[in-house]
């Protein structure tokens, strides 16, 4: 909803409020830039020339894909919104990543094609996502854009030779430096996803604050990790005695199974993605995520309903 006056909003409403009042027109200041007749009631026009638009609760919470804080500045007035870039790095790391755990077309090798996609799109895009979430004061977004980036860094880390990440497991020297030369990789290698596990189950627990399609992206994201976690350690029971076919008919599965978890995680993404990038234009057609952040309360929420009875 747009208000004429910008001095009408009191600095205490729960929404954030993006000003457009002061306008630049041939060197000077003009409250309305757009030329049109505000009576024509075009959404568009109210937004050019309105002193102020206020973002409600539910479209904040899926711009930044957190409940709104309050902070301290405008910082959120004057920074774009970074959250659709760090998408962007997680997406187009994790599509591809999906489809080589699943073996499509026969892809592999862990990713490996995909080295300098995981250091650049992964890890930079999400880095750089994560520090403007820091900026803008939204905790959450920041913490999960950050650790994920650092992961996509770390993984693509293990598929560059210089990091010797399975060259130094190699106890033949004429074993190619791969993970096949000692079965201690691919039990390393299990211990780091079942933290990914984890830390994804304590961002599950928190996103229940957010939206349906990041609960999603996290639900899938514990199960996708568990998985390999379960296939590296069948991996190592297999590099420990070679005849144990059971172990490696599962660690495959459990391979084929984490990859289709995660792309799942991969279509909820996309599709958060979209609904942001329609929402930060104005788009006519808006596109549904699931709220939550209204119909779970925050405990400061509670404190004050309660305080009001």
């Amino acid at each position: 909803m747009a208000n004429a006056h910008p001095g009408n909003a009191h600095p205490d409403d729960n929404c954030l409020e993006k000003d457009f009042s002061n306008q630049v027109i041939n060197g000077k200041i003009s409250g309305n830039s757009s030329g049109y007749n505000d009576a024509n009631g075009d959404p568009l026009t109210r937004l050019r020339t309105a002193g102020s638009v206020n973002i409600s609760p539910e479209l904040f919470e899926k711009l930044y894909l957190s409940p709104e804080s309050r902070v301290k500045g405008e910082l959120r007035k004057t920074f774009g919104n970074p959250t659709p870039i760090a998408l962007v790095g997680f997406l187009l790391s994790l599509t591809p990543l999906s489809c080589d755990l699943m073996g499509w077309r026969g892809a592999g090798g862990n990713g490996a094609a995909s080295t300098g996609v995981f250091f650049f799109f992964g890890g930079m895009l999400m880095i750089l996502g994560s520090i403007g979430e820091w900026i803008i004061g939204n905790t959450f977004p920041f913490v999960v854009f950050g650790t994920f980036g650092a992961f996509w860094a770390t993984f693509g880390a293990t598929l560059v030779p210089w990091f010797n990440a399975y060259g130094a497991y190699v106890t033949d020297p004429t074993v190619a430096a791969t993970w096949m030369g000692n079965p201690g990789n691919p039990a390393g290698l299990e211990v780091p996803a079942f933290n990914a596990s984890m830390i994804c189950l304590v961002f599950l627990i928190c996103s229940l604050r957010t939206n349906i399609a990041f609960f999603v992206i996290f639900f899938t994201l514990v199960c996708a990790f568990g998985c390999l976690a379960g296939a590296y350690f069948n991996f190592a029971l297999v590099y420990e005695n070679a005849t144990n076919v059971a172990a490696a008919t599962r660690a495959g599965r459990l391979v084929v199974a984490g990859g289709a978890f995660t792309f799942v995680t991969s279509l909820a993404g996309w599709y958060i993605f979209f609904a942001i990038m329609l929402a930060s234009l104005d788009f006519p057609l808006q596109v549904p995520v699931g709220d939550l952040s209204t119909m779970i309360k925050g405990a400061s929420e509670r404190v004050k309903g309660g305080s009001k009875v």
